[in-house]
């Protein structure tokens, strides 16, 4: 995307440059061309709902993960989670919700602490904290009636949390 946005400013500079060049008829198309697939790009990035689904799915799989003591999977599931994070942040960054994001932050690192050390105790009570903090963070930005639980079913039926040993 960075790429379109260049070479979007580049063309204005050279149809800007050339109004008398017998090319800036061209120009100005591959213009529009380029106006049009960046807001293509826009229309196809998913919403902050989506992003927050997505979190919801990782928050249960890294229950299960953890719970049943595999760790490595765990450990993906925490990153998952924060790299939803980060996405939320890069794609709404002008929605006001937003700004209430880093308060999740503390709890995501207390997990990744408990996952590191294999502290299947330490986990769960971390667990508890991250899940309080969604439920704020919702409560914060009047998303209250979205309450957030600590999984009491798998949340998908083809994969296996627990590692045979």
């Amino acid at each position: 995307m960075r790429s379109i946005v260049i070479s979007a400013l580049l063309l204005s500079v050279v149809i800007g440059c050339s109004d008398s060049d017998p090319n800036a008829t061209k120009l100005a198309k591959l213009q529009a061309e380029i106006d049009s697939l960046n807001k293509k790009i826009v229309q196809l990035q998913p919403g902050l709902g989506e992003v927050m689904s997505a979190i919801q799915m990782h928050h249960a799989k890294l229950w299960f993960s953890a719970t049943n003591e595999n760790w490595k999977l765990a450990a993906f599931e925490i990153g998952e989670i924060k790299e939803q994070l980060e996405a939320a942040e890069h794609l709404a960054s002008t929605r006001p919700e937003i700004a209430s994001l880093p308060m999740i932050y503390p709890p995501v690192d207390s997990i990744t602490h408990t996952i590191d050390a294999h502290d299947l105790a330490g986990f769960r009570g971390a667990f508890e904290y991250l899940t309080y903090t969604c439920n704020k963070c919702h409560e914060t930005n009047k998303f209250e009636f979205n309450v957030i639980a600590i999984p009491t079913a798998l949340p998908v039926v083809n994969q296996i949390f627990k590692l045979s040993k």
